[in-house]
């Protein structure tokens, strides 16, 4: 190999944060970190307790002190750092509902803590996104909320807060993912309103992130017909310049969405799906979750590639490696003034169990449910998720504060608790063989309340995190069961 094709390669290499797969650091993540890799993305599949993922940054950090570390750190459903036993932040969605900048502020200050206690650098948050469609399948309490300006000012108070602790926030999913009804992980989304709409609705919180000065803006693989009606987003340099760089006058980082998702690489591949995002004017390239060596080496070798075939023009690599660079350089750790230390204490969480539950919506047959004097159970039936969120302990249940239906007595008032509550969950089948029973029953809703349901949820929580379990189990009364320690909790 020349020194001009080595540098070539160098180049290509520092534009990708892929991830890797098991609890421990791969070897080639070592080799391809002296060859220039600039970034590793963490997630939930690496991650099997506190102790292990905190031997794991440290590991990673002795082995590429420079390297920019990322996870998904939402607060709320989606975590990395407690992946292993479910996030005790209360999340965007319940902090919307509390509209408190302050209190939104100090929980990302909070999160933003955690992650410097293990070295992490970038966290792939806030969620910016205004959840417009109530049957969105990946969004829904990840959002700050539905309403534009509310959404806007959280999303800068989130930026702020993380930012003032040596995390680079990374405001997502542009241009907008919050009027979608297709999870993009699975397919490739397509958002059909007007350019005008987009302006008043979906750009209003991108538009007060990056005035907020935030580090990185992610990509979505959705297609906004407005803008570009043949292109998805990450690949859609009309999106990416025209409306991104151009109009909102952004500076920063641009991270893909992971190319692993359906909605970015299921017709072409990640390799093909990598030139293309370059191309378009994306800077970082998140590979996916579970990124072998053998992966990793064929998306290097399309960008050498594209550069030699002239497809993609060297001076637009050159400048996302610059942009990684700068990046890297302004989050490396203990670089900002205020940030937490590696290995310090991280902070908890500023949301007491009474302001999440000031941010539930109560229906009008719950002031009746509570004074019955019976004894009150909890009930949490198995609820899908999306990949984002991932299998990890939600509600009630991750506090140790549900029994399973069976343990249900005569004479007991009943909650019955599930999240996504479409039609068909098996949580309204259960409330109407309960009250057909005697049972006082009542009927809660751990995520965003869906449309089309047979009847509205008496209690929506708007999150599923393990703080809002809690807060809402001592709403209801349920003592079944053990409590979890806010220690167990935290992880």
């Amino acid at each position: 190999m020349t020194t001009d094709e080595e540098a070539l390669r160098r180049l290509a290499v520092r534009t990708l944060m892929p991830g890797f797969a098991g609890t421990t650091v791969p070897d080639w993540i070592r080799r391809e970190y002296a060859a220039g890799l600039a970034a590793v993305c963490l997630y939930g599949s690496n991650v099997v307790g506190s102790e292990q993922f905190s031997s794991l940054c440290a590991d990673l950090r002795a082995a590429a002190p420079d390297l920019l570390l990322a996870v998904d750190e939402e607060g709320g459903d989606v975590t990395r750092v407690h992946f292993a036993t479910g996030s005790p932040h209360a999340g965007n969605a319940v902090l919307g509902r509390l509209d408190d900048l302050d209190l939104t502020r100090a929980s990302a200050v909070a999160i933003g803590r955690e992650l410097t206690a293990s070295g992490i650098t970038l966290d792939l948050a806030p969620v910016v996104d205004v959840n417009s469609a109530d049957d969105n399948p990946v969004i829904g309490v990840r959002s700050f909320g539905r309403d534009p300006a509310l959404v806007a000012r959280h999303s800068a108070a989130f930026v702020e807060g993380l930012q003032s602790v040596g995390v680079a926030a990374c405001a997502k999913h542009f241009p907008g993912h919050g009027d979608t009804v297709t999870d993009s992980h699975l397919a490739l989304p397509r958002i059909d309103v007007s350019r005008e709409l987009l302006a008043d609705r979906e750009l209003v919180p991108f538009r007060a992130a990056v005035a907020a000065g935030s580090a990185c803006i992610m990509t979505s693989h959705i297609v906004v017909t407005a803008i570009d009606a043949d292109h998805p987003a990450t690949f859609s340099s009309r999106v990416l310049g025209d409306v991104l760089r151009d109009e909102l006058c952004y500076d920063g980082v641009v991270v893909t969405d992971a190319l692993d998702m359906a909605g970015a690489s299921a017709d072409t591949g990640i390799p093909e799906a990598a030139v293309r995002a370059l191309v378009a004017g994306c800077d970082l390239l998140c590979v996916g979750s579970e990124t072998s060596e053998e992966q990793f080496l064929e998306v290097v070798d399309a960008v050498v590639a594209a550069v030699a075939t002239g497809r993609l023009d060297r001076v637009r690599l050159e400048q996302a490696v610059s942009r990684v660079e700068s990046l890297t350089s302004t989050f490396a750790p203990g670089r900002v003034r205020g940030a937490g230390s590696v290995g310090e204490r991280p902070a908890s969480s500023p949301v007491s169990d009474a302001a999440i539950t000031r941010a539930f919506e109560i229906g009008p047959e719950v002031a009746a449910w509570l004074a019955d004097p019976a004894r009150a159970v909890v009930v949490q039936l198995a609820s899908s998720t999306n990949q984002a969120v991932g299998d990890v302990r939600w509600g009630p249940a991750a506090v140790g504060r549900a029994v399973d239906a069976t343990e249900v007595v005569a004479g007991d008032k009943v909650a019955v608790v599930g999240r996504g509550l479409s039609e068909r969950h098996p949580a309204w089948a259960l409330v109407e063989r309960l009250r057909s029973q005697g049972h006082s029953a009542i009927v809660v809703e751990c995520g965003w309340p869906r449309s089309g349901g047979p009847a509205a949820p008496d209690i929506v929580t708007f999150g599923g995190s393990p703080a809002v379990g809690r807060a809402l189990a001592d709403l209801l009364g349920g003592a079944v069961g053990e409590p979890v320690s806010d220690e167990e909790v935290v992880g």
